[in-house]
Order: structure tokens, then sequence, then C-alpha cells
């Protein structure tokens, strides 16, 4: 849950997910729908996603242990180097070394590296460093100070370096120049998209919800159907759902942010008759319990329409 999303943001989903999931076989035997639940509107889906396979494999083929060798823990889905070296040596206390974003800022000013992490050089540079520093003994200490030296001392902006317990030997701290290390990412302008909610509301009051692949973009999560900004809702729903919708209602644009672009989302509500359609689908009642993952957007919508 870490990956990618602030602390605070994780602890209250983190807290509800342990405990509807507290062991690897309750993970294992729960629904995809059920592990998107707990996860909606944290972002980043595909953790869910490889989080609940992981599990259903150490279930099936590892008799529901989690292994405690390197390659083993690497070939779990959803996890890189980085992870495996630090479930290992914090779980299990064994010699790995990790390189999550706090440690690449400490490694990138303690020894002046220029460069931005995400260049193969940069990076491979930064593992050397990153092996070099772990002690022999107290392996699971010294991976959590790292981390917490920088998500507290050597933060991105205002480092507090006269705070800082390496401050001697660091070379960003003695150039006066921290903040220049690690080197910044090459800006490059979002692209943005644009797309519209098809918002079907039945006689019962219950609105349609399609599930998307489990590949992509808001992979295993349930959505509102969409159509292109060139379309007529109204003659999209009759070409691609044979529905006949009516009473076209547009609502305020939403704005969703990704990580690589900016996608501009036109809700438009419809009336319809159909409850039964040729796909795999949904009508969502707004008394019914929201045990679906949902996309942020699709959750704000689903409480501007139903509000518990």
């Amino acid at each position: 849950m870490l990956q990618q999303t602030q602390v605070s943001t994780v602890i209250p989903y983190y807290l509800k997910f342990m405990a509807s999931f507290p062991t690897i076989e309750a993970l294992a035997n729960a629904s995809q729908n059920s592990v998107l639940h707990h996860w909606t509107g944290l972002g980043y889906y595909a953790r869910a996603r490889n989080l609940h396979k992981a599990a259903q494999y150490i279930q099936t083929e590892l008799a529901g242990i989690f292994p405690d060798d390197f390659d083993d823990v690497i070939a779990l889905s959803g996890i890189g180097r980085s992870t495996a070296g630090a479930i290992l040596a914090l779980s299990m206390k064994q010699h790995h070394s990790i390189l999550d974003g706090n440690v690449k800022r400490v490694l990138s000013r303690y020894h002046a590296v220029d460069g931005w992490s995400g260049q193969k050089k940069v990076s491979d540079i930064l593992w050397g460093l990153a092996e070099q520093h772990p002690p022999k003994k107290q392996v699971a200490e010294y991976t959590q100070a790292i981390m917490d030296l920088g998500a507290t001392l050597c933060t991105r902006s205002k480092p507090k370096c006269d705070s800082c317990p390496v401050q001697a030997n660091c070379q960003a701290k003695a150039l006066e120049t921290p903040t220049a290390f690690p080197g910044k990412k090459p800006k490059k302008a979002k692209p943005s998209k644009s797309t519209q909610f098809v918002v079907l509301i039945n006689n019962n009051q219950e609105v349609l919800l399609l599930p998307k692949p489990n590949k992509g973009i808001w992979g295993g999560l349930w959505v509102f159907p969409e159509c292109d900004m060139h379309d007529t809702p109204v003659d999209w729903c009759l070409k691609q759902l044979q529905v006949i919708a009516k009473n076209p209602k547009i609502q305020p644009n939403i704005v969703h942010i990704f990580t690589h672009f900016k996608l501009t989302i036109q809700p438009v509500i419809l009336d319809c008759h159909v409850t039964a359609l040729d796909q795999p689908h949904h009508w969502f009642h707004p008394r019914q319990q929201r045990q679906f993952g949902f996309p942020a957007p699709v959750q704000a919508l689903l409480e501007s329409l139903y509000p518990q």
C-alpha cells in the first residue's frame, strides 16, 4: 500500500484491509471484488490485484507459508527487488538491501550522486551503494532506520540537516546543496484525455455498472459505461448496449489525475427501462452495500447520486 502512497493516506485503508483479511488464507479465499472494494480510492489498483494473486499462489502452491528465499519472494506477483529485500530484512532479519524513494534520497545526498534515479545508470550506482551500507548485524534495524531517516529528516524539501545523525560525512551537506540531490525527473507535459460516463438509471432507480478487464487502467474495477466525447450518449446506448435511453442530463465535469495523463470526465445521466443486458453487468441500488471496487471518480459520482 505504501508504494507511491503516503503513510497518512494508507493507515485507515491498511487497518480495514487487515481486519477483513488478517491471514494469507483469508486474502486468498476472498473475491477480487471484495479485495478491490477495500482498495477503492487508494489508486494504483494493480497493487491490490497482485497482492490477491500472490496470496492465492502462496496458499495453493506453497502450503500457505510465505517464502523465505529471495528468488521465491521476488517471483511473487507485484514484488520487485526492493520490496523483496525489505520483506526479508525486516521480517526475517536476512541481509538484503532496499532502495525505496526515501533511501534513494538519503544515498543520493550522502554520496552526492548526480542525476535522476529513474535513469538506469544512476539507479545502478544507487543499488551499488545500497548494497555496501547494511551492517552484518541488526540489518532490520538499519533498514527501518534509513527509511525513517528519509521520511523524517532527509526530506524532499527543507531537510533537517542539523538534526541528522550522519551529517558529518554527508557530501551534499558539505557542498551545502542538499536539495540539489537527487536530480529531478525531466518534466513532461501531461497529456489530456476526455471521456463520457454514461450513467443509466432504470425504473428501480438502479444504475448500470460494467466490469473493467483485469489489465490496464482501473483493471478489475466496476465503472459506468464510457463513450467518446464525439458520441451522442443516447445513440451510443442504442448501438453499443441495445438500450433505449432518454432525458440526458449533463453533470459537472470530473477531473482525475493519473501518473501519466489527466482525464476529464463528463457524466451524462439518462433514463432507461432495461434491466438485462447481453454482457457482464451489475445494476447497483442505493440501498445495496458497496462491496465492489470502484475508481475514485465512480465512487464520488455514486455518492453524489446516492448519498449514504
